[in-house]
């Protein structure tokens, strides 16, 4: 091997090394120490052009960290550590680490989430012009305020669904749930959105009471909940690719309108 090519080498590892988690200084170290059966410390300063100073520290924690071990003769010596138990030991131990870490913040974050929602509540209380309407964008929120309202209607739901979904009507217990609590349930759909396994699972929600219809083509995607409260998704018209914007409303005059678009459409609607 050509002394160009060892060194295009030595800067490939060298950086692979630092991406794992050692530092320059460390990475630097622990190749010159696999090259050699055992160094010195100040020898290994020298060879890994690292400053003398700070050699030692650079040891002791590739020691810590499992790259490096110690060779007790008449001095002080320092060899490396193979690389197949170096490189997965310390993966495993960065690993138990970093599971320790989320545990901790689990349980800091539920520690907090009552104080927090108390504060918010306290801010909540002086109302703003636009309270009544919210824009949510991201999939996951939009999926709990979906289900929260779904889960707090108390006499009538209905829906204008079509995909992408951030919660598919179709695949929502809750649906089920709030129809044997007696809510009128109504679900408008475009036929084109239904495969075999959707169809099967409208047979279930019809036996459940729950009224379903097909229409050509809907507007918006859209879900009323007690004719007052609701939301309303927007397909992006600038960009390409297909993304939803929702904008969650309590207001009642928005709700009998949207109620009053729903009515609409599930007049021209046709049974499955």
């Amino acid at each position: 091997m050509s002394e160009e090519l060892a060194e295009v080498d030595f800067q490939r590892f060298w950086r692979r090394l630092q991406q794992l988690g050692l530092n320059a200084y460390e990475s630097r170290s622990y190749l010159v120490l696999l090259g050699h059966p055992k160094f010195k410390a100040l020898e290994l300063a020298a060879r890994a052009h690292v400053p003398r100073q700070k050699i030692y520290e650079v040891l002791d924690s590739l020691v810590e960290k499992g790259f490096a071990q110690v060779v007790q003769e008449k001095t002080k010596l320092f060899s490396a550590v193979e690389p197949s138990l170096a490189i997965p030991g310390y993966l495993a131990r960065q690993r138990q680490i970093l599971e320790q870490e989320l545990t901790d913040n689990g349980r800091l974050g539920t520690a907090m989430i009552d104080d927090l929602k108390a504060l918010y509540s306290e801010g909540q209380g002086g109302r703003g012009t636009l309270d009544f309407l919210r824009i949510v964008s991201e999939p996951a929120q939009t999926a709990a305020e979906y289900r929260r309202m779904l889960s707090e209607v108390k006499h009538e739901y209905v829906e204008f669904s079509r995909p992408p979904y951030a919660v598919d009507p179709l695949d929502e217990k809750l649906v089920k749930q709030a129809r044997l609590g007696g809510v009128g349930c109504r679900l408008l759909l475009e036929p084109s959105s239904l495969d075999v396994e959707h169809r099967q699972r409208l047979t279930d929600y019809g036996a459940a009471g729950v009224e379903v219809r097909v229409t050509d083509s809907l507007p918006m995607k859209l879900a009323v909940f007690d004719g007052h409260h609701g939301m309303i998704a927007l397909l992006d018209p600038v960009i390409t690719r297909p993304t939803w914007t929702a904008v969650v409303f309590h207001h009642e005059g928005m709700g009998q309108a949207m109620k009053g678009l729903f009515e609409d459409y599930w007049r021209h609607g046709r049974g499955m």
